[in-house]
């Protein structure tokens, strides 16, 4: 079978790359198309494949500032015929999963329908941000591209989710059923550490939606260490809330990861994620979560968590819970309430560790293969009973 892979863009290994990049591990022949490619900026196995960019790769700046091309990016994706190929295999948290397949079949993992034109239209668009008439293009662009998003819902032939609270965000707005495989972490890198812990500790990517800013306003307010790790669009702001009140260590090469998690007392997490992979790193480590309670720290670190504790934090309350600690305001506030609950708390190392296996690589190896299957027989039976 001539096999096609499709990932939105290609400018850093962030969570989507990494369950991209183990997706192609299954198809190291196949070529991958993508809006936009930054050489150099994903691993050597993505690389090793032939890789082909949309018109967006000729515009100015466009491996830097492709944001900026948002207008652009349902007709980049449309650019891309792929009808010449029978199995067509996209990771998509933008347009990835609108590319035009023919009569291929065409398997979707979907990290979350586009967040910003969605849920997160004003936290990345605030009122104010943009001068009229700019902010009303800026509206009817989110509008168009949602009409676009829901008219293109139905070319894949099947949709992967990443978690629960994905696949419900998919059923929502796009009407479609997804098969939920949870994300491919490395937890065999990490080990329960003995070393003393000292501080709080911030990582990830610096998107709006992940709120680090209530992390340095709550230890601020504690009078609370805090190590921040990352980079992004918010890193300017970020700095500014912080002062020098914070120890921002920069973007943490992989290979660093398990000494910042090994030594923090936890880790805070206070956006509301589609999965998460950072909290299984940490939970890997032996290190608490305190997480917002909603979206897939839900099912990582709250996963065996009691109804009655659940209940409590979906009222906005804080509770205890086998990975961690959950709080269900997300405000300054309600991190406060959620790290003083913490401080009285005790947590295990290896019954952390033990929380964090169910998301191993081997499960998500498993999971998409079993997936795969399913769907491609469902499509297939699909296509012979339409032939006769």
């Amino acid at each position: 079978m001539k096999v096609a892979l499709v990932h939105d863009w290609l400018t850093g290994m962030r969570g989507g790359e990494k369950v991209f990049e183990r997706i192609a591990r299954r198809y190291p022949e196949a070529p991958i198309f993508t809006l936009v490619w930054k050489r150099g900026s994903v691993s050597a196995a993505l690389e090793s494949h032939p890789i082909h960019t949309s018109f967006l790769q000729r515009l100015p700046r466009a491996a830097r500032a492709y944001r900026w091309y948002l207008p652009l990016f349902p007709a980049a994706i449309d650019g891309f015929d792929l009808s010449a190929y029978d199995v067509v295999v996209s990771s998509s948290h933008a347009v990835a999963k609108g590319v035009r397949t023919g009569n291929a079949f065409h398997l979707s993992f979907v990290h979350t329908p586009m967040r910003y034109v969605w849920e997160l239209e004003e936290q990345y668009f605030p009122p104010g941000r943009f001068p009229w008439p700019v902010a009303s293009f800026v509206r009817a662009t989110c509008a168009r591209l949602r009409r676009w998003d829901v008219a293109t819902a139905g070319r894949p032939s099947a949709l992967l989710s990443n978690s629960a609270h994905v696949a419900e965000r998919i059923r929502r707005h796009w009407g479609r059923e997804a098969t939920v495989v949870y994300p491919p972490v490395e937890v065999e890198r990490f080990r329960p550490s003995t070393a003393p812990r000292d501080g709080y500790l911030l990582a990830g990517a610096f998107a709006p939606y992940k709120r680090g800013h209530l992390a340095l306003e709550a230890c601020a307010s504690l009078g609370r260490r805090l190590v921040v790790t990352g980079s992004g669009q918010e890193e300017t702001r970020l700095r500014r809330v912080a002062g020098n009140g914070a120890d921002f260590r920069g973007w943490v090469a992989d290979q660093d990861l398990p000494q910042l998690y090994g030594r923090a007392r936890a880790l805070l997490f206070p956006g509301e994620e589609d999965f998460g992979i950072v909290p299984i790193e940490a939970m890997a480590s032996g290190c608490p979560v305190i997480a917002f309670g909603r979206g897939g720290a839900v099912e990582t670190v709250g996963r065996g968590a009691s109804a009655e504790a659940l209940a409590a934090v979906a009222a906005g309350g804080v509770a205890t819970v086998p990975g961690g600690v959950l709080f269900g305001t997300q405000t300054r506030e309600g991190l406060i309430a959620a790290i003083e609950h913490f401080e009285r708390e005790r947590f295990d190392p290896e019954a952390l560790a033990r929380q964090a296996r169910p998301f191993s690589v081997e499960a998500f190896d498993r999971g998409f293969e079993q997936a795969f299957e399913r769907a491609y027989s469902a499509w297939a039976s699909g296509v012979a009973a339409s032939s006769r």
